[in-house]
C-alpha cells in the first residue's frame, strides 16, 4: 500500500476528488492511503498565521517556515520517514517516469504552496524533491498534488480494472503517444471503425496500433521520439 500525506491550507479543495472514482476505490481496497493535513493547525498565534510580508518588499505574502517545519516533523514522528515532494513552478517537470518512481515508494509527503511562495528556508532546511506540472502558475499546489497522486496511484497493482491499461498508453510504450481507440457502434455519422480493428487478427491489430502510435508521436510530439519504430 502506498501512503501519502498531503499538506494543504485548503483540505476541502482536495477531499472530494480523493474520495471519487478510482482514487476512492483504491483507498477503500487499501491499496492507497491518503491523509490530508491542514498545516494551519501548527500555527500557534491566535490568528493561526501561516504567511507574512516578504523581506525586501514586493507584492504578495510568503508562507512562514515555522508551521510547515512543525507539520512535516509531526507527520514523520507519527508515521515514519517520508519522501518529501514540494509542488512548485520552479521544480523539475513532472513526467510519467516520476509516476513510475513514486509508485514504488512506501510513504510520500506532498506540500502544497499558496500565496507568493515559500520562505526559502523551507527548501533549505529539509530534503525535498521539487516537482512542477508545467510552465504556468496556479493559485496553489492542490491541483498539482492531485495530478501527481492520481498518475501515481493508477500504477499500483490492482488499482485499475486491468493492470495492462497502465502499460499500453501514452509515454509508456516506450515513449510514444497512445494509439487511437474505438468502441461501438462500428459506424457513427459516417465515420467508421478501421476494418483491421474488426478483423479479429490480433497480430495485425498490434501492428496497426504501433504504427498509429509512431505516426501520432511524429506528428504531434516529435520531441518524444527516441528512434522507436
Amino acid at each position: 500500500m502506498l501512503e501519502i500525506h498531503l499538506l494543504t491550507l485548503f483540505p476541502e479543495a482536495v477531499t472530494g476528488y480523493l474520495q471519487a472514482s478510482i482514487l476512492g476505490r483504491a483507498q477503500a481496497s487499501q491499496k492507497l492511503q491518503v491523509h490530508v493535513l491542514d498545516f494551519r493547525r501548527f500555527a500557534h498565534d491566535k490568528h493561526r498565521t501561516v504567511d507574512d510580508r516578504p523581506f525586501g518588499g514586493g507584492p504578495g505574502m510568503v508562507l512562514k517556515p515555522e508551521p510547515i517545519f512543525e507539520a512535516v516533523e509531526w507527520v514523520e514522528q507519527e508515521f515514519g520517514p517520508c519522501e518529501k515532494i514540494l509542488l512548485t513552478p520552479v521544480g523539475e517537470p513532472f513526467q510519467q517516469t516520476h509516476a513510475n518512481e513514486f509508485s514504488q515508494a512506501k510513504r510520500l509527503l506532498l506540500l502544497c504552496g499558496r500565496y507568493e511562495g515559500f520562505d526559502e528556508r523551507i527548501r533549505l532546511g529539509m530534503k525535498w524533491r521539487e516537482i512542477s506540472i508545467g510552465d504556468f502558475v496556479l493559485c496553489g499546489g492542490e491541483l498539482p498534488a492531485l495530478t501527481l497522486i492520481e498518475s501515481t496511484a493508477r500504477l499500483l497493482p490492482g488499482v485499475l480494472g486491468d493492470d495492462q491499461s497502465a502499460v499500453e498508453e501514452s509515454f509508456t510504450n516506450p515513449n510514444l503517444l497512445d494509439h487511437p481507440h474505438y468502441t461501438r457502434p462500428a459506424e457513427f455519422r459516417g465515420m467508421e471503425v478501421p476494418e483491421v480493428l474488426r478483423s479479429g487478427n490480433h497480430p495485425e491489430v498490434a501492428r496497426w496500433r504501433k504504427a498509429q502510435a509512431n505516426f501520432r508521436t511524429q506528428e504531434r510530439r516529435p520531441d518524444l521520439d527516441k528512434g522507436t519504430s
